[in-house]
């Protein structure tokens, strides 16, 4: 991709650092990561409905769409592996992870539009993590600080990992309203059209 650079950011992010990233950037997280998939979300969302405090405050986090693979060890947890989920499911959530300040979203796959909307107004992007590079991204992760809802499950709890250059990743929508997914299906539907017109 044309204009490309590598950015190495450090949570808590400001919408500044996220504003000025733009589709096709390189970047590496370090800091503080939240991992969230459907049943965290929901859990959010409820606390949220029933004017309960949330366990971490989110703003300025990256959330990760993903489960990792966990083992116990002692009383903490040692990370094994750790790769994206599907991002998709987490779309009807697009408001609500905006309204919490969460900065960046990381996943696989991308978003729609009402994420897309809310990247332009509140300042946020999608880095789409690698598919099949669980190990890789693990390398990237120093320690689990901590789990919150664990009852949910070790793939839908709330995990709080520490991150030391995390990635790399790809920012695949950004805050000007551009979505990579967008770009590409528009692009194919194009050579589709010219194929069989």
């Amino acid at each position: 991709m044309e204009n490309t650079n590598t950015k190495t950011l450090v949570t808590p992010l400001s919408e500044a650092d996220v504003r000025s990233l733009r589709v096709g950037d390189v970047v590496y997280l370090s800091g503080t990561i939240y991992t969230a998939r459907d049943m965290a979300h929901e859990a959010i969302r409820r606390c949220r409905r029933e004017d309960k405090a949330l366990p971490v405050d989110f703003e300025g986090s990256a959330i990760f769409h993903a489960g990792p693979v966990v083992e116990k060890c002692g009383d903490g947890w040692n990370l094994v592996v750790i790769g994206p989920t599907t991002s998709i499911r987490m779309e009807p959530y697009a408001e609500m992870t905006a309204s919490l300040g969460a900065r960046v979203l990381v996943g696989k796959g991308g978003l729609a539009d009402d994420s897309r909307r809310a990247f332009a107004e509140h300042g946020q992007v999608y880095l789409q993590a690698a598919p099949g590079c669980a190990v890789v991204l693990a390398e990237g992760i120093q320690e689990v600080e901590g789990v919150h809802w664990l009852e949910l499950g070790v793939p839908e709890a709330l995990w709080i990992l520490k991150a030391k250059k995390f990635g790399p990743l790809v920012v695949a929508m950004d805050s000007t309203g551009r979505s990579l997914y967008a770009e590409l299906r528009a692009h194919a539907h194009g050579v589709i059209d010219s194929l069989y017109p």
